[in-house]
């Protein structure tokens, strides 16, 4: 890219993506996402009851996007723990993080300097397991643009993706926390990230790798640091999602406009029948008042008839007698 040549940083960027990962970096991984192991509802009280979930919880957080993706590309299961460094490593530091007498690791890590320290030198792994994904899972699909993104999203952000699967360690269920329902910010750029390094692994980004990881290691690291010094957990891109979403994904449904026209045409009939049916009661009051009236005139008429014709029989008798 011109703009980092004019800038002088391209040796940077070519430092960067030269970096070494073992062990600085991937200690402060570890260390960072055993302590969000250990800042979990419970998880202290699983740790007091049974060591050995909590250990594989652990493994669970610090090698899941490389397990995720495994999963993904059929290979072995195991093959992210056969690196029995790294492993150790790991343990090592869950069992100071969770057992250290006076707790002096994770209250020493909690600090706001030292954590956002390891916070970003966190960041700094994410672009390596990105990039690594998709490599890859470009070596297998070369022409799979949505395969690269799947695998890198994985490994980036594969402890997230598992998350129910691991509070199923501890022995809790929530599956409302599943990150597909809500992804949280680090699943989101990672997803970026994913979909950014494919693009320009199949030549659809007119970008260098070494710059594209020098811009996006320097983008996340910057913007976790913000959101750990403002103490906000608002996305940097939620109002972009936000009219997407609204453009994209809502507006009025046709099922609803139809229900409220019938629910519209049910009241208006309805409450035109009301008088009608009124009326017609009415109607229908005054006729059977008529109706009872008529029958008692035509009664009495005949009681009359009859009344007479009997006077008129008994006058006859009285004459012949």
């Amino acid at each position: 890219m011109d703009l980092l040549g004019v800038l002088h940083l391209d040796e940077l960027s070519h430092g960067l993506a030269n970096l070494s990962m073992f062990p600085y970096f991937d200690m402060a991984h570890y260390i960072i996402s055993v302590m969000a192991l250990r800042e979990q509802p419970g998880a202290l009280e699983v740790s007091r009851v049974s060591p050995l979930a909590c250990w594989f919880s652990s493994m669970l957080f610090c090698f899941g996007g490389a397990v995720l993706s495994a999963v993904m590309l059929a290979e072995p299961v195991v093959a992210p723990l056969s690196n029995s460094t790294s492993v150790l490593l790991a343990s090592v530091i869950w069992y100071l993080v969770f057992y250290c007498p006076m707790d002096l690791v994770y209250c020493c890590a909690a600090l706001l300097p030292l954590r956002l320290v390891l916070s970003g030198m966190k960041e700094v792994t994410r672009t390596w397991k990105v990039l690594g994904g998709v490599t890859q899972a470009h070596g297998k699909y070369k022409d799979s643009l949505l395969v690269m993104i799947a695998i890198g999203w994985a490994k980036g952000a594969g402890g997230g993706l598992i998350s129910n699967f691991e509070q199923l360690v501890r022995g809790v269920w929530k599956p409302e926390t599943n990150e597909l329902l809500k992804m949280s910010y680090p699943t989101k750029i990672t997803l970026i990230g994913a979909v950014l390094f494919a693009l320009q692994q199949s030549h659809y980004l007119p970008v260098q790798k070494h710059h594209l990881m020098l811009i996006y290691t320097v983008f996340t690291v910057v913007n976790k640091s913000r959101m750990m010094l403002t103490g906000s957990s608002t996305s940097p891109f939620a109002a972009v999602e936000s009219a997407i979403y609204k453009t994209l994904f809502t507006g009025c449904s046709p099922y609803a406009a139809l229900t409220g026209e019938v629910n519209k045409a049910f009241i208006d009939n309805g409450t035109s029948s009301v008088p009608t049916s009124t009326s017609a009661t009415k109607e229908c009051s005054k006729n059977g008042t008529a109706g009872n009236h008529t029958p008692v005139k035509g009664q009495s008429g005949s009681h009359k008839a009859k009344e007479e014709s009997e006077n008129t029989e008994k006058t006859s008798c009285k004459k012949t007698d």
